[in-house]
Order: structure tokens, then sequence, then C-alpha cells
């Protein structure tokens, strides 16, 4: 009685003192300004006025003070702390810097708001908008109303471009066919700024090296009645001789150890190197010629183009070998014609650098770890560009409590990889035309996994392959051999006896081979930016033992396996797929989306995909309502599932998950989410130690499901996150009894210890 009585009794009297204290201070013939409200008249269809509602009430100033759940949480703090004698004190910090002032009535000008507001009206093409101000005050606080008169909204009847015979008006007009301006839409000055842009750009892109957006007027007719207007695209009269004229490259200087504290004088390019048209300042002999040659695009006599201006500025700072680069264009004065030099000025990074990680993590499983892992990069390595790395890790996962305590992981290796900036083919020279250099990866590297009192695996891995992007967000990897050899050192009998009783847990421990290919699509359009809106995806395909299964003739279900070096190689084909639509929601909101799915096909020499390989559902990045790798296959229950020495390392062939979670800023870096995930795994071919774990018709009413709260602390670059769950449905139940909403007890302990996962977590889940 008496805790229901506070959940109730605390937040209302929060809500009475915050309402009482945020007009305390406010001077006498004074209000407190709590916001604006915008009414619209006029023939607007209902979903434009929304919106243009919102538009018009977020232009008004002063904002309000901030609220947080309703609450001005910022101003009552300004107000409780009272006079603090120094801004330096801790009171005063939290004053000034934590607190907010109350904002007055007096701050409001409603004659500059209805200008603001009538303006852009008139740039949304409604020419004839009237718009009137007025507040209302009541005891110490007043909010400002403005009544919106629209009128219609004016309409493009036709677009006419420049019908100039200039070499640049001709130019104007050739980027007729992609303009933004469009008969039958609305009139917008932003869509006209933004086609002056357009225009800029492609211009650009022909050698006018000079032009900028300024030079495009276009000029409004909204005299022709009907509510419509004509729009007129034209190079300004009085645009320069320099921006008229399309320019050519001249010379290219590249100075490659440059300094900004004593930056050398363009003199010094007299004692350049030519290489292939470009004068080359090395007098270190850092880089070899050749390298600038894929970088570098432009050469003397080229047209200038914006484009590959962009792309060799790009291609030099994500070749990871300058701290800076800096460039310029200068008109060659002495040449007869329109000419250009341009200038390269790049700054080295350290050529030999050490870099050292610790990180830590927890599972819902009572797992605490932490890693460590210390990386030796040597840049340019061969004097063209190449990345040289060389990274050992160690790590550690410690079982805290529980009946599985002291079964501690400890896992350790060594990886060694060879970047190169360019596609390594036999007998071919490749390149790309975008502003990422490919690069070819050559890996070997080497892993140890100790799981104290239960065995121990090493493996061998290496790799060869190409990595190349299109743009910043689409990447392609694609690896043609990619080899893998596990096997372990040493089991226990403790292993061995919990395998007999359990023989699933032996695919952990098998000896496994894979040699394949692999190839990996990406395109993230998130990439350089926090705000999210629109689709990712992420798709790859993996192939093993082809080649080694035509040569051998392998089919392990006819009892006729193959080995190499006393191991079974795997065979099999793989695909999987993770697409995420991201939505905002409100003004700090977020709704996030995931489907994932994976498809496995194991034949010839394999049954089922090696353990490195299969696909695990259920812990903080996937169905969070259950254990970590706890879920399925299908509707299989393993033994000893939900005690605590439940070893879970249930995998398949295949998964399907889908995840929702809506998320916002509650308040400073503290953000909410709440979230349902459902899914489950498979098996492609049917395993008597796993009964109901093959995939079948029905796999949708396999799934399971789970929803659940949580906590995010996003401090930019690293984000905390705290998310406790629940199951909804259990895929091991008989068929009419998975959904358990009838079973949920908060307030039952014992419910509680069985149902509720709590996850600690570094980063989103997607």
């Amino acid at each position: 009685m008496i805790r229901k009585f506070l959940i109730w009794f605390v937040p209302v009297v929060m809500i009475i003192a915050v309402s009482c204290s945020s007009t305390k201070n406010i001077p006498a013939g004074d209000a407190l300004y709590t916001g604006t409200k915008v009414k619209i008249d006029g023939p607007v269809k209902k979903k434009k006025k929304k919106a243009l509602r919102s538009e018009l009430e977020s232009l008004v100033r002063p904002k309000p003070n901030r609220r947080v759940l309703g609450m001005p949480i910022k101003l009552w703090i300004y107000n409780a702390v009272g006079k603090p004698k120094k801004e330096t004190s801790l009171l005063g910090k939290l004053k000034y810097n934590t607190g907010e002032a109350p904002v007055l009535l007096s701050q409001l000008d409603l004659g500059f708001n209805r200008d603001v507001l009538k303006s852009h009206l008139e740039n949304q093409g409604f020419f004839n908008s009237v718009v009137t101000g007025d507040t209302i005050v009541k005891g110490k606080k007043a909010r400002s109303v403005f009544t919106v008169e629209t009128g219609d909204q004016y309409i493009i009847n036709a677009v006419y471009f420049d019908s100039g015979t200039a070499a640049l008006n001709q130019e104007v007009r050739a980027t007729e066919k992609k303009s933004l301006l469009k008969v039958g839409k609305n009139y917008d000055f932003d869509v006209i700024e933004s086609e002056r842009e357009r225009i800029d750009a492609m211009v650009k892109q022909k050698g006018y090296y000079f032009f900028n957006p300024d030079y495009i007027i276009v000029t409004v007719d909204s005299t022709i009645g009907d509510h419509k207007v004509n729009l007129y695209v034209n190079v300004k009269n009085e645009t320069p001789r320099v921006a008229r004229r399309a320019y050519k490259i001249n010379e290219v200087y590249i100075f490659t150890n440059f300094s900004l504290r004593n930056p050398p004088s363009d003199s010094v390019a007299t004692n350049a190197s030519l290489y292939n048209g470009m004068h080359i300042v090395d007098r270190r002999n850092l880089y070899k010629p050749k390298m600038f040659d894929k970088l570098i695009l432009f050469k003397p006599g080229d047209i200038y183009d914006r484009e590959k201006h962009n792309m060799t500025i790009n291609r030099l700072i994500t070749m990871g070998l300058f701290k800076f680069v800096k460039n310029r264009f200068e008109d060659a004065n002495d040449a007869d014609s329109a000419m250009l030099n341009t200038w390269y000025y790049l700054t080295p990074l350290p050529k030999k650098s050490l870099r050292v990680e610790l990180n830590g993590n927890t599972k819902s499983n009572n797992l605490l770890g932490s890693q460590l892992s210390i990386s030796w990069r040597n840049r340019n390595t061969f004097r063209a560009g190449e990345l040289l790395t060389v990274k050992a890790y160690g790590g550690m996962e410690i079982q805290v409590s529980g009946q599985f305590k002291g079964y501690n992981t400890l896992r350790g290796g060594l990886e060694t990889t060879l970047s190169l900036p360019k596609f390594v083919v036999p007998f071919f020279n490749f390149n790309t035309n975008s502003g990422f250099v490919p690069k070819t990866n050559i890996q070997l590297a080497y892993d140890i996994l100790n799981k104290q009192r239960l065995y121990t695996m090493n493996s061998f891995r290496a790799q060869y392959g190409y990595v190349w992007k299109e743009s910043l967000a689409k990447e392609h990897q694609l690896n043609p051999i990619s080899i893998n050899y596990v096997q372990p050192i040493a089991i226990t009998q403790e292993f061995l006896d919990s395998a007999a009783k359990n023989p699933t847990l032996e695919k952990a421990v098998e000896k496994q081979f894979i040699l394949g290919a692999n190839y990996t699509y990406t395109y993230d359009p998130f990439i350089g930016t926090r705000q999210m809106n629109g689709f990712y995806f992420n798709g790859n395909i993996d192939l093993s033992g082809n080649i080694a299964g035509l040569v051998s003739g392998a089919n392990v279900k006819a009892g006729k396996e193959a080995k190499i070096f006393n191991a079974a190689f795997s065979q099999y084909f793989r695909l999987q797929g993770d697409l995420r639509y991201y939505l905002k929601a409100g003004g700090n909101g977020l709704w996030a989306n995931r489907v994932f799915a994976g498809f496995g096909v194991p034949y010839g020499n394999s049954l089922a995909l090696p353990f490195i390989k299969q696909f695990f559902a259920g812990g903080n990045n996937s169905i969070r309502a259950f254990r970590s790798r706890s879920v399925g296959p299908g509707t299989y229950l393993p033994p000893n599932y939900g005690e605590n020495n439940f070893y879970a390392e249930q995998s398949g062939d295949m998964r399907l998950e889908f995840n929702s979670e809506l998320r916002a800023k509650l308040f400073s870096i503290v953000h909410g989410a709440v979230f349902v995930d459902a899914g489950n795994i498979w098996l492609y071919n049917e395993d008597p130690l796993k009964p109901g774990g093959k995939f079948t018709k029905n796999f949708m009413s396999e799934l399971a499901v789970g929803t659940g709260v949580g906590l995010r602390f996003d401090v930019s670059f690293f984000v905390l996150r705290i998310d406790v769950a629940f199951p909804l449905r259990k895929p091991y139940l008989a068929a009419g009894d998975r959904w358990v909403f009838d079973q949920i007890r908060f307030g039952d302990p014992k419910w509680r210890s069985e149902n509720l996962v709590y996850n600690l977590a570094i980063g989103y889940p997607f």
C-alpha cells in the first residue's frame, strides 16, 4: 500500500513543485513566455497545413524554456539554486550551465515574427498571405498566437532556360533535362536555390572553375494569372569574364613533405622531378612516383572537372598516409588560353605507430570480460602507399556468479595484414573511377581459445581479397581466397562427459577446414552523420569446398567423406542479408527496424554448416528476451535449459529475425527505448539429436518473441546500453501454448528470475 502511494505521490509533488517555482522570479509587469500557436486559414490540404503549421511555429522567436516529460526542469533548477556568490562555484555551474533562465514575454517582438512568417510563406509560393499576431496573458504566463491567411499557393506554369549563344549559356541550357524545377509543382524558393547549386555543379564539370551559383538568376513572373508563375533561368549579364571561360589543366605540382610551420615557396617546384606530366617535389624520396599516377586524376591538358577535383582530394585523404591535404588552383596568367595550375601540399603521418586498445563487456549470463589489443602499423611500407599492420590481442571472460562459475574463457591471437592501394590481379590492370582508392588485402592470422575446464581450440586463418567503394555509402569486399583451419588442442574429461549427455556440444570442438570465397556488399548512407532516416543494407555470399568437392567427389550422405590435412573440409553455400530502416519520430525520436535473414545449404562433404559459420539467436544484439545463443533451433529444447549451468551454444544453418525499437531522448545524454524482437534459427538437414530443429513450412509459427525497455547513455563517441526484456512467445512449448501473455507476473520473484533478462552492452543493437 505504501509503495503504491509513493509511486503516485512523488511524481505529483514534483509536478506541483516545478509548476509553482517556474514563475516565482518573473519581474513585475512581465510574464513567462510559454510558446506559440499558429492558426492557418486558407485553401491548404490538411496534411500540408499540419506540416506548414509546424514549420511556422518553429520559426517564431524566442523559443520557450525547454521541457523534459512536459516539465521545465532546467528552469526549475535555475530558480531553485538562487543567487550563488560565484558563477564558477558548484552552485554557479549548476545554475548557469545546467539551469536555464526564464524566457520572458518582453523578449517577444510580434512585428519581427510577423515579417519572418510572411517571408517564409512567400518563399513557399503563398504570395498573397496575411499574417497577424497577438499575445494571451494569464497571470504570470503568456503565449503568442499568429493567424495566417494563406490564399492560394502558386504553381509553376513553365520554365525557360537561357537562350544565349555563348558557350556558358549553352552549357547552362544543356542542364535543363535534369532541372529540379518541374511544371505543375508548387513554387518553392528553397528548390530554386538548390537548382542554382545544381547548375553550378554541372558547369564546373565542364571546366568553368570560377563560376558560382550567384551568377545564375531565376526571374519569376507571377502576373500570368490563375495563381501560376513562369520561371526564367539565365546567366547574369554582369558575370565576369573569368567565370565565362572553360579552363584546362596547365601544370600539376605535388609537395610530398609539406609543413604548416615551414611551408616551402612555389619556387622549390623548379627542382621537382617530372613523372607522367606531374612535377613531384620529394627530396627525401619517400614515395615512388607511380603511386601518384592513380591518386591524382588531373593531367596536363585535361578539362577542369569539379568531380575529379573532389575525387582526387578524397583519394589522398582516404589513403591513410597524410595528416593534412591541401590543394589550390590558380589562373596560369602566362598561358595564352584559359589554363589552371594545380598544387597539392601533402603532410605525411608518422611512418610507424603503435596503438593500444582496452575494452570491456558484460553478458546476461553473468560473464564479465575484457580484451587488450596492441597494433603496430607501418605506413608506406614499400614506398607505394602500402600499409602493414601487425596486431596481437589477449582477452578473458569470467563467470562471476551462478553454478557455472569457474568456467572462464581465455583467448588470444596474432594477425598480420598487408594492404596494397590497388587491385593486384594477375595479367590485368584494374582501377576504379570513384573517390576511393581500391585495396588488395593479404591476411595471415592465428587464434587460440581456451574454455577453462572444458577445451582448448586453435585456428589458422588466411585471406586474399579486395575492397573498393563506389561512393562513401557503397562498399564491396571480395575475397576469392579464404582459408580457415580450426582444430582442438585439448578436451577435458568433464567436457566429454557433458557431450555424452548432450551430443550437440561436440560441434563446438570438431575439426573444421574451410576453403572458399566470399563477397560482401554494404550500403550505409549514414557514414559521417548521426542523422538517420532511410535504409541500410549489408549482404554476404559465402562459398566453400566447391573445387575440392569436384576433385574428390565427396558425398558424406553416401559415406564418402574427403579430408585435407586429416580434416574433413566443409562444403556449403551461405547467403545472408541485414536490412534496416530508420525513421525520425517526432523532434528527437527514432524508429529503428531490422530484418535479418540467413540461409545456408550444406552439401557434398557436409551435413551442416561449420560451427563458426552457423547462425545463433538470442543475446544483447539479437532477441534480447532470451540468453545469448539459447534460442532454437526450431522448437528444440536443449537439456538443462533455463538452469544456471546451461551451456548455451545452440546453432543452426538458417536464421530469420525481426527487430523494432522506438528510441527517444529523455534528457541530456540519456535516451530511452521500447523494443520488440522476434526470430529463430533452424537446421537444413534433420538431426536426430535436435528433434524439431529442421526448417519446415511452419517456420513462422516457431518464432521466439520478446519485448522490453532500455536506457542508452550516449556521449557521442561512446554509447552504454542497458536493456531489460522478457519473452512473449516461447517456441519450445506446445503449438497452442507458445504465447505466454497470461503468465506474465512482474510481482512474482520466481517469474522475474526465470523470465527477466538483463543486457549491458556497448553501442546500439542495430
